[in-house]
């Protein structure tokens, strides 16, 4: 099946952990012939590396350092990719990160204020900084990675939580104002998956575990998440926006 991938370009953030969804993302879309992946991350070494994969399949690729909560910074690097492409048909926002939990009596508002900032206000500055491009071009599709605890309440007062709860909102806003543009606006929105979003040292023992209250008994592979967030930036899904898909082995329904 073609997907539609043939001459676009695709900007991707958080994409420099090599076990991350940003990578896994990266290498499918390039395998299903995208022409061009811009990788960023506010690690340029673990960039560069994901770049060098994508250019092993075929895909032009550039890695930008660039840390997604600071605007000036997001501006620069989508100037880069526009200077580098000539356009940015595809986004994916996956910059994130859990930073904090325990009781809320113990948590401090510096680090709310740092998770709100990396998981929602990246997102949205990404997207400020990308959208008037896609508009000169009357297309775009922009995909951004939420959270399967946005639908969780017993693991406690979650900042991540409730910020990636913020995300399923602003897909669905940005979708609804866009909708006249040409410009398509999703969220995939994972289970527990064994990527550095899991702080144990053996992250599959901890997703193992996680996944006895799964439905289908199982964990989120970064595969599971890049065919879904490679699913709503084909063409294929050309009749979608707004919506929130929870690819969670059924922990969300």
């Amino acid at each position: 099946m073609d997907l539609g991938f043939k001459g676009k370009v695709a900007l991707l953030t958080g994409a420099g952990s090599q076990i991350g969804f940003g990578k896994e993302i990266a290498l499918l879309i390039a395998k299903e012939g995208c022409d061009a992946a811009a990788v960023t991350d506010i690690n340029l070494d673990d960039a560069k590396l994901t770049a060098e994969d994508i250019k092993k399949l075929g895909c032009k690729s550039i890695a930008l350092k660039a840390d997604v909560t600071n605007k000036a910074e997001v501006q620069e690097m989508v100037k880069k990719v526009i200077a580098e492409y000539g356009k940015i048909d595809i986004l994916f926002n996956v910059a994130g990160a859990i930073l904090g939990g325990g009781p809320l009596e113990e948590q401090e508002q510096d680090l709310w204020d740092k998770e709100v900032s990396l998981n929602l206000y990246g997102a949205m500055i990404v997207s400020q900084a990308v959208l008037p491009y896609m508009k000169k071009q009357n297309y775009g599709a922009i995909i951004n990675i939420g959270s399967g605890s946005s639908h969780m309440y017993s693991h406690g007062v979650s900042t991540y939580a409730m910020s990636k709860g913020a995300i399923d909102i602003f897909t669905k806003q940005l979708a609804t104002v866009e909708a006249q543009t040409g410009i398509r606006v999703n969220c995939v929105a994972p289970g527990p998956s064994p990527t550095n979003f899991i702080k144990a040292p053996d992250k599959q023992a901890m997703v193992d575990m996680l996944a006895k209250q799964i439905p289908m008994g199982k964990g989120t592979t970064p595969a599971d998440i890049a065919y879904a967030a490679a699913f709503f930036a084909s063409d294929i899904s050309g009749d979608i926006t707004g919506q929130v898909l929870h690819v969670s082995g059924g922990s969300v329904m």
